[in-house]
């Protein structure tokens, strides 16, 4: 059980930093402190959501794949909880 819990938050810790990440690409991140942050969740979460980049297109401007990153994931959790527990 506590592994489960574990493996839970760290997915959803990433999950929260995706999130951050893709708020964070809406405003001007061109420099200084901004620029930084952004940078540091870019070498977190763009590992991860390149891979689903490279298969989904962005659709009218509009990039799904974070959403679609986040579901991923969260299946994963459910399906190594449900073979653990």
């Amino acid at each position: 059980m506590t592994v489960v819990r574990v493996i839970s938050t760290i997915v959803n810790f990433y999950v929260f930093l995706i999130i951050i990440y893709v708020l964070l690409s809406w405003f001007p991140h061109d420099r200084g402190t901004m620029n930084d942050v952004y940078r540091a969740f870019e070498k977190i979460c763009e590992p991860y959501l390149g891979l689903f980049r490279k298969i989904i297109p962005a659709v009218g401007g509009i990039d799904f794949s974070p959403v679609v990153a986040v579901v991923v994931l969260e299946l994963v959790v459910s399906l190594v909880t449900r073979i653990i527990v």
